[in-house]
């Protein structure tokens, strides 16, 4: 028996997939390539924006032609998009060929939805519940890279944005089971753990005995061995000096913070309930750059919010040309139902955002060829990860900072530090050599 994953979004959404093939492993299936050869399909599915849903419903669609050839195929939605309100009935009455749809926090639930749809009974469930990680049996894809939730959900109810309501409100995992999910990684052999949370700030508010996410970072950057930390995503109003002072005191903690500002004007802002302004972000930048002098600040920008004027958008570059981010994911506003923007006036024309992304995207392509050109010459250590699939016979890995480095060497360097020259930049892309293995 065959399985396939389809995963859409974050990070987040990659890790609840190692969960999925892990259960379908313990079940006795194999991950194929092909949806053709598949006997259970996985659509892990993202809602963040409306492009996004409208592909995944155009690939649930075709699972109606495969039913047809293969009788016995299980066909499973879940994830943020089926967790919105009235997507598993829309999903029921339009796609009656789907024979399983779960929520965000009903992947414990998955294996007796299989025993259910073997017996022909469709098994929807998008009720908010609670499972632990230690309940799976993770089937991990990612090495030497290996993803740790330390907290879900989010209370911060940015006015644009449907995280909250898909994946409830914050909760955080006890420190020690952290703790021992980490050590069995590093004995295992992964070399960078990435901690997870859609604001991994807040981590430890809920928590009886007061721990914090300085606090984690500490007792992870203890351990012994060679290894990297890194953490994701960081809500600037919530990152701490404790915070920077954990980094900086460890030097397996990657001084690489991820830190959306998504709007460079004030009163946009505001209206996106970000509770800081562009001051307080310039503030936060540079203590943490007091800290981390060669730190890699990553963001992400949207253009186009309800009400942006050319103004609040002026704004926007300016504090990118101020920053000087490494890179910044930048993308354009999408109406999302049961948000407050989604209802907002002022909705800005998408010829008018499309216009400004590309304002943007020149502005921050300008700052990440500047930084580029800069690290020609210097050497960096790297953790080769593995094949780059855009270039033949071409490695690469990451410095510490995040910037990612194309190189020659075979994949028995994959999970190995090594010290790498940078030869040539262009734009965003680096290349090097290596010049000796750590």
């Amino acid at each position: 028996m065959n399985y396939f994953i389809h995963t859409y979004g974050c990070q987040m959404n990659i890790h609840d997939s190692e969960k999925i093939a892990g259960i379908l492993e313990k079940l006795g299936y194999t991950v194929c390539d092909s949806v053709n050869d598949a006997d259970i399909i996985v659509f892990n599915t993202c809602c963040i924006r409306e492009t996004a849903e409208q592909k995944i419903y155009g690939h649930i669609g075709a699972v109606k032609k495969l039913k047809r050839k293969n009788p016995r195929l299980i066909s499973v939605v879940c994830g943020c998009m089926s967790q919105q309100d009235g997507v598993a009935q829309h999903i029921r009455e339009s796609y009656p060929y789907i024979d399983i749809v779960l929520g965000t926090s009903d992947l414990n639930l998955l294996e007796s939805a299989i025993v259910a749809a073997k017996n022909k009974k469709k098994f929807v469930n998008v009720e908010f519940n609670t499972y632990r990680e230690e309940d799976f049996d993770v089937s991990r894809t990612s090495y030497p890279n290996a993803w740790v939730n330390i907290n879900y959900g989010c209370n911060n109810f940015c006015t644009y944005c449907i995280v909250p309501y898909v994946r409830g409100r914050e909760r955080s995992r006890p420190i020690d089971d952290i703790m021992a999910e980490v050590r069995q990684l590093l004995a295992d052999g992964y070399k960078e753990i990435t901690l997870l949370g859609q604001n991994v700030n807040s981590y430890g508010h809920d928590l009886p005995n007061g721990e914090n996410f300085a606090q984690l970072l500490n007792l992870i950057g203890e351990l012994p061995g060679k290894f990297r930390l890194r953490f994701m995503t960081s809500h600037p109003k919530d990152l701490s000096q404790e915070v920077i002072d954990a980094i900086a005191a460890h030097r397996n903690i990657c001084d690489n913070i991820h830190l959306p500002v998504q709007s460079g004007s004030n009163a946009i802002l505001r209206r996106m309930n970000r509770r800081y302004t562009r001051e307080n972000y310039f503030d936060l930048v540079d203590k943490i750059r007091q800290k981390l002098p060669e730190v890699g600040i990553t963001t992400d920008i949207m253009v186009g919010f309800p009400g942006e004027t050319e103004q609040d958008f002026c704004d926007t570059l300016d504090l990118v040309k101020r920053v000087r981010f490494s890179s910044a994911f930048c993308f354009v506003y999408s109406r999302r139902k049961g948000t407050p923007a989604y209802s907002m006036p002022d909705q800005i024309p998408y010829s008018v955002k499309k216009e400004r992304i590309t304002r943007l995207l020149a502005c921050q392509n300008d700052v990440t060829k500047s930084i580029s050109a800069q690290m020609v010459g210097s050497t960096y250590e790297i953790l080769v990860e593995g094949a780059n699939f855009k270039y033949d016979n071409v490695m690469c890995g990451r410095t510490e900072s995040g910037r990612l480095v194309n190189f020659k060497c075979d994949d028995g360097f994959i999970g190995k530090f090594v010290s790498v020259r940078i030869d040539r930049a262009s734009s965003a892309t680096l290349w090097g050599t290596i010049v000796e293995e750590l």
